[in-house]
């Protein structure tokens, strides 16, 4: 299944209310990295806003391929993408979605490890949308 085609109304719902969905990257040594951050959901793709110089960004500059995995080993909800960069001009939806969702001012600067970027991941593939046992 690929995009947002099939995805049960629960899941949806979920991809709304969660605050946390964690994200793998690949190291240049081909190892896994895996980080909780924090993201939107909108028609299809996961959104999700970082830092341009911090491990996880370099990362995806080298191989755009992640996971996600929302944090639920019950009800299990796993997507595979590719990641493309928005390094200005977000979108005011998203904008608003971060300040809405976490309080949080995305187009603020974010110091030590740079700007922030806006990571848009189109969903190739859902792995797991289980909602029953």
């Amino acid at each position: 299944m690929t995009g947002q085609a099939m995805l049960d109304p629960e899941i949806l719902e979920r991809l709304e209310r969660e605050r946390i969905v964690w994200l793998c990257t690949v190291r240049p040594d081909g190892s896994p990295h895996v980080t909780p951050v924090w993201f939107l959901y909108r028609d299809g793709d996961w959104w999700i806003c970082t830092q341009e110089r911090n491990r996880k960004t370099r990362n995806i500059v080298a191989d755009p391929r992640v996971s996600l995995a929302l944090p639920d080993g019950v009800y299990p909800v796993v997507a595979e993408g590719v990641v493309t960069f928005l390094r200005s001009s977000f979108p005011e939806w998203a904008v608003d979605g971060f300040r809405r969702k976490y309080d949080w001012d995305v187009t603020a600067p974010a110091g030590p490890a740079g700007d922030n970027v806006l990571l848009r991941v189109a969903v190739s593939r859902w792995l797991m949308t289980d909602t029953s046992s």
